[in-house]
This record gives C-alpha cells, structure tokens and sequence, in this order.
C-alpha cells in the first residue's frame, strides 16, 4: 500500500477550463512549495507539455486502452514517486470514454480505478443556479467517485458567483474556487487543440500568471486536505527494468536482456525540438532500461545526427506547421537519409512518418519512403485495435496492440508498400528494409502506441540497435 495525495480534475464537458485549471493548480502548489506531479487522463501530448512546465517534472498520461487498467496506479504511482501530490487532468467530459466502450477509458474510469478524489471545472459563463443540477447530476450519475469539490471557471462578476454558490449549498458539493471572465489565462489553440507550451516563448510568463491567479481564487490549502485524503494504493511502482526483463526461458533475441558494458550502448536518436513534442516519457524510460542511450536531436537547428546512432525514434508532432524550417535544414535530410537507407533501425510515429516522406505538401522532407503528405481537412482521432500482419521492427506476425491516432494529413503510399499494421483487416503503415538486411528496419505508421503497455516494443528496437551497432563495429 503506498499513500500518494491526488486529485483528478474534471469537468462536464471538453471547453470548460481543466487544462488552465489543472496546469494552474499544479504551478500554484508548487510555488507554495510542494513538489507536484502532472498526469493526463487519455492519449494527449500537449497537456502533459503544459504539465511539464508547471511542475518541473515529466508529464505522464494514464490510458487504460494504451496500457491496460492494472497499469493505472502503477504508472501513476511510477510518475509521482518523489512528489507530495499527483494532478491529474481529465479528458472530455466526465463520464466520456471510448465510443461504444460504456465510459471505458473515461476520467470516472481512471478515477474510480486508482481510488482518486475528483475536483469539477465548471464554465459558468451561460448560467447560474442551473449549474447546481449539473453539478447535482454529475454526482449522481457515478455514485462510486468521490467528487470532493468544484471550481466556478468563467464567472461573470462576483454577485453572479454568489448566485451559484447559494444554489450548490443543498448538493454538499463544496465550492473551492472561482475564476473569471476576465482573468485573461486562456491558451492559444489551432487544428490539433492547444499550441504545445515548446512553441510559445510566452509560456513561462503566461503560466506566471496563471499560477498567479490561481492561488488567488482557489483555496489550496483545502485542496490539499481533499488530496489527503485519497486512499492508500494497493499497488506498487511501474519499473521500466522489470519490463525488459526477459521472460523465463525466453531465447529470441529480442527478448534477451541486455548484457553490454558501459560504452557499448547503443545510441537511439530522438527527435525533440518544436516541431517534434509528442511522446510518452516512459519510452525513454524502457530504451535506456534496455541498454541503450538515447540523444535528443533537433531536425529544425541540428545538422546531423548525434556520434554513433545505431537506431532513430521519430515521434509525433506538427512537422505541417514547420514543414518549411525542416526543409530548409538540408543536411540533416541528407544525414537522415543515408541512416535509414543504410539500415539504422527507425521507429516513425505520425510525424515521424510524414518527415520520411519524399515532400509534405510540396516540401521536402527526408525521403527515405516512396510517398507524398498533405494537409487534409478531415480530422482522424480515435483508439485502434491493431495486429502485426508479418513481423515488423517492433512485433512479430499475429501481436496485437492498442494506439490512437490523431492528425490532419494524409499519406499516399506507392503500390506494394508493406503494411506493419492491420486495423480491422485494413493495411496501414510502411515496413521496409532498405539495407537489405533481411529484416525489417523501418517501421513508419500513423498509429501512436504507449510503450508501457507494450514493453515488447522496447524489447524488439533495443535489440534490433544492438545488432546494428555490432555490426559496425565488426566492419
């Protein structure tokens, strides 16, 4: 059992303040001197960057489709180890998950799962007592949460404020706080949501005044006391070792632990920078877990890649918005270029597969695959369910795996490409092996996938780099 205060913020509906709310608590409390840590409800990369900001500490999500619900408390209890505090941002609504999942993968999932108190976010801006019977239904839908309180976002004045508050008193539902209209705290938003906290030079200032704000409107030492009271979790710490950890028995290669001497790691080459901020912290985590170093790079300012890369991690990101700024870095495509056509094991997520491709409307990109990108205006958001058609660089024939995907662009592949995966029987993604080296090397797809939940991926890119950089060495 490990006692970890918490709180879950939530709120009726996508549009209503979490993410300010959130991000705000997690920099007051931490101005007030508590040592914080952020997690997101869901799949989302940009909140945990604004998370990240806020507290000092890597942004964690908590997904039950991408890491399975017994995960939950371990992962959150992994992130917040060495935190007094856990804030967790909901997603959506409440009570909304996976379509035709009955709230499977909701925020009352996540919070019933891991025991959390939940803090409602409510834009009060387009009424006033019948808030009350939204608050009033939000607690009778879910009789097994714990919703410890509200915050009043978007109050018109304080004589409207009062309005409310009078109407709340007969739910029992404490008021914590009220921000307002004016309080001038929003963030700036653009075809995917939010602009990543990378992007914004204004951040820092904006989360200041932010934080600011809220430790003037909202009563954090009660919070803190809501928090408290949490329960102890029945669960112990999620360990990245423990997971690259060989099966008993096990004999693939890609299943056997690492056993290489300081200076014989591989080096896995990540892509970072502004236009490349979506990953989830724990696929570092298992990378280094599994013997190998990882480099950060900028393909905006670097020219090349960082001394010995024997494998390349390109997450996701919004390489459309600077498409323009990684053309102009025209050594670093080269160098890309060379790496995944001489066989450096590649991981391309979403971004990563538009930045391999030939040109991004019209500019061009890497080119190591035979395909054009564009911009498109239908958005693609949602869980897959996916299996491994033959074996890949990160699975082998018939595994499954759970991801999301989440853009506005568009891939057209050249006929014959290999898919590495299958949503529903459907292809999607591009396998290859440029090299020649009998085995796939290039595993480039739309769908993002959380490692936790699939440590075999880890296992599988590890081993692959592994053997890459022998090889060299042997030449």
């Amino acid at each position: 059992m490990v006692e970890l205060p918490r709180l879950v913020i939530a709120a009726p509906a996508s549009g209503h303040g979490k993410t300010t709310v959130a991000t705000g608590l997690m920099a007051a409390l931490r101005a007030a001197g508590h040592t914080v840590s952020g997690h997101k409800v869901g799949p989302d990369y940009i909140d945990p960057g604004y998370h990240a900001l806020a507290t000092g500490r890597p942004g964690r999500n908590l997904d039950p489709h991408l890491v399975g619900e017994d995960l939950l408390a371990p992962l959150l209890l992994a992130g917040a180890r060495g935190a007094g505090i856990a804030v967790v941002e909901g997603v959506m609504g409440l009570y909304d998950g996976r379509i035709g999942g009955d709230g499977f993968a909701s925020t009352a999932h996540v919070a019933a799962a891991t025991g959390s108190p939940v803090l409602l976010v409510v834009d009060v801006s387009h009424a006033s007592r019948t808030i009350a019977a939204v608050v009033q239904g939000m607690v009778a839908y879910g009789p097994e949460l714990d919703v410890a309180g509200v915050v009043l976002n978007k109050a018109g004045s304080e004589r409207h404020a009062g309005e409310v508050r009078r109407a709340l008193e007969p739910t029992g539902v404490p008021v914590l706080g009220v921000l307002y209209r004016d309080d001038e705290i929003s963030a700036p938003s653009r075809h995917l949501g939010l602009v990543p906290a990378a992007e914004r030079p204004d951040a820092v200032r904006a989360l200041d005044r932010l934080a600011s704000r809220v430790a003037e409107r909202i009563d954090l030492r009660r919070l803190v006391a809501l928090a408290r009271q949490a329960p102890p979790l029945p669960a112990a710490p999620w360990s990245p070792e423990r997971q690259v950890t060989p099966r008993q028995g096990a004999s693939r290669p890609d299943e056997r632990r690492d056993a290489s001497r300081p200076g014989e790691r591989p080096v896995v080459a990540v892509a970072g920078g502004r236009a490349f901020t979506f990953r989830y912290a724990e696929t570092e985590e298992l990378l280094r877990a599994a013997g190998c170093e990882v480099a950060h790079f900028d393909p905006l300012t670097d020219p090349g890649l960082p001394d010995g890369t024997a494998g390349l991690y390109l997450g996701g990101g919004f390489p459309e918005v600077h498409a323009g700024d990684l053309a102009a870095n025209s050594a670093l495509l080269t160098a890309l270029r060379r790496a995944v056509n001489g066989g450096v094991p590649t991981v391309a997520e979403c971004a990563g597969l538009l930045y391999l491709c030939r040109t991004l409307d019209g500019a061009p990109m890497v080119g190591a695959l035979e395909a054009q990108a564009r911009m498109s205006p239908r958005l693609t958001l949602g869980y897959r369910d996916a299996v491994a058609p033959r074996d890949t660089l990160l699975a082998a024939a018939g595994e499954r795996a759970t991801g999301h995907e989440f853009h506005r662009t568009v891939v057209e592949p050249r006929a014959g490409d290999t898919a590495v995966w299958e949503f529903g029987g459907s292809p999607e993604g591009f396998g290859a092996d440029p090299a020649r080296t009998g085995f796939p090397t290039v595993h480039a797809s739309y769908l993002h996938t959380h490692w936790a939940g699939h440590p075999g991926m880890a296992r599988r890119f590890a081993a692959a780099a592994r053997r890459f950089a022998a090889a060299r060495r042997s030449r």
